[in-house]
């Protein structure tokens, strides 16, 4: 493949360049690589950032050496490259973020060696209004993705006393993130709050292996379950975007039933995919998070949690953990009876 090409993209023409750079040196994985992955992963990839403000990890120098982030767009962009202003408490002015509505804009955001995208959970028309509910489990050394699978499947049996569904992913790094569609009219004081009074439960009832705090000094092999993310400023890393790992592995979205078998096998492995594993998952298995983008769930509201006091909010979690318990224990002692 020449290093630069001109190529036509649904009637818009692009210049790519430099596709025989190696970005991902210990597996000899090219920027022309990066750009055919994207490509070939649009179909399922642009309705999860479509009309989402889009911030960029960019690695011009491949995932050995420093990357920036980009939010506002760049002026020497194609003039049907759709952007969104954002108005940016701390700058004082409006960011003008992409949208990487269509397959043109993501080939062109690849060519930027765009390695890693990062969309908001809100849509730009109404940022305030998160599309979903997000926690990122982030585990201490020696602790890994295996450790994540126990607190994701404790994570959905409260969804399920709240009778929310839960989808989750891989991070593409270390960890997994798990994902609670709402599509309803909702803000992050509402989300926020509510996904650290859940961090604070599961601390409170699994204190050998889940921390609610960033410190890094308490985390060692354990959990991190950060519910932070869940903040108009803040952004998670895309579904099936690839990661800047030393093989180009990707954040894919994975059935529980996956979930549970790594953790019974405590095998990390099977929670890794690398791009070309990921694009035979879409041929066999489809978008496993497409009901992420229209499920509509609303959460349900605890003493505590409009005055955003995760301690009393939990409380109130915990409680109705309890009754769900308490129903699911006398159901099984009923089947047994029969």
């Amino acid at each position: 493949m020449p290093s630069d090409h001109i190529v036509e993209v649904d009637g818009r023409h692009l210049k790519l360049t430099n596709l025989d750079k190696v970005l991902y040196p210990s597996a000899g994985f090219t920027k022309g690589q990066m750009i055919d992955y994207y490509a070939r992963i649009a179909p399922v990839l642009v309705p999860h950032l479509r009309d989402k403000p889009l911030t960029l990890k960019r690695y011009p120098d491949g995932v050995n050496a420093e990357p920036f982030f980009e939010k506002n767009a760049t002026k020497h962009r194609p003039e049907w490259v759709k952007t969104a202003p954002v108005w940016s408490e701390g700058n004082r002015r409006d960011i003008n973020f992409i949208l990487a509505n269509d397959l043109p804009t993501l080939v062109w955001v690849a060519n930027l060696a765009a390695i890693e995208l990062h969309p908001s959970l809100a849509l730009a028309e109404d940022i305030t209004c998160p599309r979903t509910m997000v926690f990122d489990l982030d585990p201490g050394p020696p602790a890994n993705i295996v450790q994540c699978c126990q607190v994701a499947i404790w994570l959905r049996a409260i969804f399920e006393h709240l009778k929310l569904q839960s989808f989750p992913k891989t991070s593409g790094s270390k960890g997994l993130q798990i994902y609670v569609p709402l599509n309803t009219k909702i803000s992050y004081d509402e989300t926020k709050p509510f996904a650290h009074a859940l961090a604070r439960l599961l601390e409170n009832e699994h204190r050998n292996l889940v921390v609610s705090e960033m410190k890094k000094a308490i985390r060692a092999n354990k959990v991190f379950v950060d519910w932070s993310q869940n903040d108009e400023h803040k952004t998670t890393v895309s579904v099936y975007s690839l990661r800047a790992r030393e093989r180009p592995t990707v954040s894919t979205p994975v059935a529980w039933e996956e979930v549970e078998r790594a953790l019974k096998k405590k095998d990390p492995t099977l929670l890794v995919f690398e791009s070309h594993q990921v694009l035979e998952r879409i041929e066999k298995l489809g978008d496993l998070f497409g009901p992420v983008l229209k499920l509509k769930q609303k959460l349900p509201g605890f003493p505590g949690m409009a005055e955003r006091e995760p301690a009393a909010a939990a409380s109130g979690l915990a409680l109705a953990g309890q009754s769900g318990q308490s129903a699911r224990t006398k159901q099984v002692r009923s089947a047994r009876r029969r």
